[in-house]
């Protein structure tokens, strides 16, 4: 396997007297696309937005590019623009236009030019089929297009992960496909993505892991062939019953 992009040892978050993750070890390798699975409440969100310091864990390290993003001397500011993000909920500037939402980042955090940075801004657009819409107000797109902005926003970074939060669970059912084929596109291209999902079929078809994770552990984790076609352990099996009887 590759090296190590992301390695997590004994992580530990609580809110109040609420474990919400109890000691997750999991090592995510270059190139690697894993997939994130289990109820709601599980501890899948919290697990990710730890990895991305929006939440700080109790206990435990997160080693990223040779560094423990734990260590209060690492400069996490540097180390976070490596790190992508994509939410549920877009997080677009509405009152910008699409280019503008994808350049101020690289302008304002890595100093590019801003020429420099609309000519990435615009490789990366159109590579998520938004040539004609470079132009247009965040704030008139649809939820797909808006999700796909953000997307590409993330890759203006040149991120060395990308981490995407449940990427479609705000959608209408009959846009998810075009956020999830802009994925499986990374995924081909070689960009190491940490997913949580509920999108069984998108798991099964383009995860190098799936992960399953319920009341804070990670209970099981394989290839998807292992965890959707012999899964070991009882939660994992009564969790994936609904879609394995959807898809027999």
């Amino acid at each position: 396997m590759n090296e190590a992009v992301l390695r997590i040892e004994g992580l530990e978050k609580s809110f109040g007297n609420l474990e919400v993750l109890k000691g997750i070890d999991l090592t995510i390798h270059k190139g690697e696309v894993v997939c994130i699975i289990g109820a709601s409440g599980s501890g899948k969100s919290t697990l990710l937005r730890c990895v991305n310091l929006l939440e700080e864990a109790d206990a435990g390290s997160i080693w990223f590019d040779g560094q423990d993003l734990m260590d209060l001397r690492v400069d996490l500011n540097a180390l976070r623009q490596k790190i992508g993000m994509v939410f549920q909920s877009f997080n677009l500037f509405s009152n910008k236009n699409v280019l503008d939402n994808c350049t101020l980042a690289p302008m304002t955090v890595k100093k590019i030019p801003k020429a420099q940075a609309e000519e990435t801004a615009i490789r990366h657009l159109t590579a998520v089929g938004l040539k004609d819409f470079i132009y247009a107000d965040a704030n008139r797109l649809s939820g797909g297009q808006k999700q796909r902005v953000a997307i590409a926003r993330a890759l203006c970074m040149e991120p060395e992960i990308m981490l995407f939060d449940e990427p479609t669970s705000a959608l209408d059912p009959e846009i998810v496909g075009e956020v999830l084929d802009v994925m499986k596109e990374l995924a081909q291209e070689g960009m190491t993505m940490m997913v949580v999902t509920h999108e069984m079929a998108f798991a099964r078809e383009v995860s190098d892991r799936v992960v399953f994770m319920d009341q804070g552990v990670i209970l099981e984790q394989g290839s998807p062939a292992e965890i959707f076609g012999n899964p070991k352990n009882e939660r994992t099996r009564t969790f994936l019953s609904r879609y394995l009887e959807d898809h027999e």
